[in-house]
């Protein structure tokens, strides 16, 4: 029983990998979505994605949310505010960028169901380069309870490490 809850662990892992080894223009790693309890109406995705150019991370869209938004959480005058980041999330070239809680992350709203914990959550991620052609990422991504995967969990993977069979779909014009 244990091997196969760690080979879904892994599989789950793996789905929320991008595919910047292939040749892709981004990678994400260690995406996660916090699990929600009925009634509630709204979540955020966390993750770490690094563009192989620069681009803006614009939006998104899943099929259990109304609303999918690229937000920041911040704290103004000793107040913490949360609000939908205009324009984009810049991506600079190679450089990873940390969406967390408390911080950059994607907001699901309008959700359609509550999102148990080792489930999974399809998502698309919208991106625009500079001419501001789109590009979109189709994830799978594993729902947790409050902390995600941390330092030390899920499969440790960075560039170049990517598995054979990965769900996650290339950025695709």
């Amino acid at each position: 029983m244990k091997l196969t809850s760690l080979m879904a662990a892994m599989a789950l892992t793996a789905t929320a990998m991008g595919a910047y080894a292939a040749g892709e223009p981004v990678e994400v790693q260690n995406a996660w979505a916090r699990a929600t309890v009925k009634g509630q109406m709204a979540t955020g995705v966390f993750m770490n994605i690094t563009a192989k150019d620069g681009l803006k991370l614009v939006g998104g869209s899943s099929p259990v949310a109304g609303v999918t938004q690229v937000h920041e959480m911040k704290m103004d005058a000793g107040v913490m505010k949360m609000a939908e980041v205009k324009g984009g999330l810049e991506l600079p070239a190679g450089k990873a960028v940390e969406l967390k809680p408390g911080g950059y992350h994607v907001m699901l709203m309008d959700l359609k169901q509550p999102l148990e914990k080792d489930s999974t959550v399809p998502l698309t991620l919208v991106f625009k380069d500079a001419k501001g052609v789109e590009s979109k990422l189709d994830l799978k991504v594993p729902v947790a309870a409050g902390g995600g995967m941390g330092k030390g969990q899920g499969m440790g993977m960075g560039k170049g490490a990517g598995m054979p069979g990965m769900a996650a779909s290339g950025a695709k014009p």
